[in-house]
């Protein structure tokens, strides 16, 4: 078994790696502190993410896209997880949704979408519907040739700076073992006792009437990158606004979700490389009592937990990306690494505070910052607890239980 990345795959993260300490990382405490990425400095990071070839890596070269295998983006991914989300998510990776346009939808979002001339953002997430995304109650009802849609989504990242919503709402009933998509209670969105909500996935530009985008509640996570509320009052798209089949929206996110949790996994490990190095060289010239304090037991057996647990992260998210390069991994596949990444950045920005000892919560280092944007990553994209029924309920099914 050969664990060695190509030469192809290292010149990928020698490239990423270089583009993020040059470009990105210089500009972290201007947007900690502004809690947001100047315009100006936006499109000039965007622009240079573009000439370097790193836009839109997810997409097939010949849409114009980075064409880099789920391995490669993996890599990527893990190397851009070692600055904030509001700069990395500058260097764009457009949602794999996306694939799912046909028609004038290709010309209208795919395509500038991948040549960073529009933006996305996917609104899943309601107040009531976060795990449970069948119990949304964002309607979309037919009116004549178009769609009418009306609801609430929240949490929704970068919608402030989007040009387009990839917006998932109830359209019908999905006949239970049927799969098919029928009319619902008067597009209230209930279901009825013998089915279960049909979702739907739409493109909603964001100057459509009826669509309003506020920024959301201040959050301790990822300052700069933020997220949004979306009201939708009788908001009307048109019939080709439908983004693949009707009712057949939750299968599109269930794609997305594998693909987004290994980002979640990659980013984890990336990140919590960088929060390892900066406890060790602390640990390694920090002295107390005449000597470097990684030299005391308690602080050196922390660094090799951290360390191994690091390691440990890394295989399961390779381990996955590998799979699904060649189309094999499972839902248990990103869920694990997915699960135990996020907990290990967890666990590893906590105890490097403890390391750093008081400085670790000052501001003038960003070990803290580390910290507070560790957190939310046991939360997004599938909590932590949603991870572990998907491993284990796939246990319980192969026993018949």
């Amino acid at each position: 078994m050969d664990f060695a990345l190509s030469e192809e795959h290292r010149a990928i993260v020698e490239t990423v790696r270089s583009f993020v300490r040059r470009e990105l990382v210089p500009h972290e405490d201007l947007v900690e502190r502004l809690d947001e990425v100047p315009d100006d400095l936006a499109r000039e990071i965007r622009g240079k993410a573009i000439a370097a070839g790193l836009y839109a890596a997810n997409f097939p070269a010949d849409l114009g896209g980075g064409g880099l295998d789920a391995l490669s983006l993996t890599l990527a991914e893990r190397e851009l997880g070692w600055t904030s989300y509001a700069l990395q998510a500058l260097v764009t990776r457009p949602s794999n949704i996306l694939r799912a346009c046909q028609g004038d939808q290709v010309q209208t979002y795919l395509l500038p979408a991948i040549r960073g001339e529009r933006l996305d953002c996917l609104a899943m997430t309601e107040p009531g519907a976060g795990s449970d995304v069948r119990s949304m109650t964002t309607t979309a009802r037919r009116s004549g040739g178009d769609w009418v849609v009306n609801g609430t989504k929240h949490f929704i990242s970068h919608a402030d700076v989007a040009d387009f919503v990839v917006l998932f709402a109830v359209t019908g009933t999905e006949r239970a073992g049927s799969g098919r998509a029928g009319a619902d209670h008067a597009g209230t969105g209930q279901a009825d006792r013998d089915g279960r909500r049909a979702i739907s996935a739409f493109l909603v530009d964001h100057d459509t009437a009826g669509l309003t985008v506020r920024r959301g509640r201040p959050s301790v996570s990822h300052r700069g990158y933020h997220h949004c509320e979306l009201s939708f009052t009788d908001c009307r798209v048109p019939g080709s606004a439908l983004l693949g089949a009707e009712g057949r929206g939750f299968e599109l996110l269930t794609e997305w979700l594998g693909a987004s949790r290994l980002t979640v996994a990659a980013c984890s490990v990336g990140r919590a490389r960088r929060v390892l190095e900066l406890a060790a060289g602390w640990a390694a010239t920090r002295r107390q009592f005449g000597r470097p304090v990684g030299q005391f037991q308690g602080v050196g057996f922390s660094l090799a937990d951290m360390a191994t647990e690091l390691e440990a992260a890394e295989l399961l998210m390779l381990r996955a990306a590998w799979r699904l390069t060649r189309n094999q991994m499972s839902d248990t596949d990103a869920a694990m690494a997915k699960l135990y990444a996020s907990e290990m950045l967890g666990r590893v920005t906590d105890q490097a505070v403890q390391i750093f000892g008081g400085m670790g919560l000052m501001s003038d280092l960003p070990i803290e910052r580390f910290w507070r944007d560790a957190r939310v990553e046991r939360i997004w994209d599938g909590t932590s607890e949603i991870q572990r029924h998907i491993i284990s309920r796939s246990m319980l099914r192969e026993r018949g239980a």
